[in-house]
């Protein structure tokens, strides 16, 4: 899994979501879904979470502004003083037309501002108000293209992993946590977990920690029915991963693991 700075850990799931809405902002919930073998509400529900920690922080249309209506496109290569960054980066914005900042941690021209403007005129009333501002334009050109992928890491495939398994956290010893979605025809698929572990569809190596089901997250008890589309989170002392998937996906999936 992929942590981030709050500790909450990018599951494949996740990330699968995140490369989809970074390749098109307008796919749908009921899309991401198909693809993903889970539910509509899940993926709403991981949408919500990595919004409220922000993880996603909006949803941007690319606008061709030569297209729409002739209009030019200024990038301005700034230079302020670093502890005045964040504040002047927040007024550059407040300027009409500015449509971009981006801070830069290092070095000079730590300040690229783009602007759009309906013709030169505009953009250098844009330059005259950072100068007001106090900002150091030391270059500006325009703007020709800009091209947009999704983070190729994020791509489930051309992930080396396997379907719907998600990576693990070493713990103290052999423990690993894993949290795997559950297939349809999954051994335990439609069992409650007290019958999985008396048939030995689990065992004691393997504890079933928390399940998600659309919009909710349950506390497993013995009495839990496991259903498929469910995303379980388990700890696992198994050596070997396939082991610790057994219960939760087809025995075809998991060959020459």
């Amino acid at each position: 899994m992929t942590p981030t700075d709050d500790g909450y850990r990018l599951d494949d799931l996740d990330r699968r979501i995140i490369y989809a809405l970074m390749d098109d902002a307008r796919a749908t919930a009921a899309s991401i879904a198909a693809d993903a073998s889970v539910s509509g509400a899940t993926v709403r529900n991981r949408i919500e979470k990595l919004e409220a920690r922000g993880i996603i922080t909006g949803y941007r249309a690319h606008v061709d502004f030569e297209i729409a209506g002739g209009k030019l496109r200024n990038l301005y290569l700034c230079n302020v003083p670093v502890p005045e960054r964040e504040a002047l980066a927040h007024e550059a914005r407040a300027i009409p037309g500015v449509i971009n900042v981006r801070s830069l941690m290092t070095g000079r021209r730590n300040l690229h501002i783009l602007a759009v403007g309906e013709n030169t005129k505009d953009l250098q009333r844009v330059s005259r108000s950072l100068s007001k501002l106090g900002i150091e334009i030391e270059d500006e050109d325009l703007l020709e293209d800009e091209l947009f992928d999704p983070y190729a890491p994020f791509d489930p495939d051309d992930s080396p992993r396997a379907p719907a398994l998600n990576d693990f956290i070493d713990l103290t010893g052999n423990a690993k946590i894993l949290t795997v979605n559950v297939a349809a025809d999954a051994p335990i698929a439609g069992r409650s977990l007290e019958d999985a572990n008396r048939t030995g569809i689990l065992d004691e190596d393997t504890l079933v920690i928390s399940i998600e089901r659309d919009d909710d997250e349950l506390l497993p008890h013995g009495d839990t029915v496991v259903r498929p589309d469910d995303i379980v989170t388990l700890l696992s002392r198994h050596e070997s991963d396939a082991r610790a998937f057994e219960a939760f996906r087809p025995p075809s999936e998991l060959e020459g693991q």
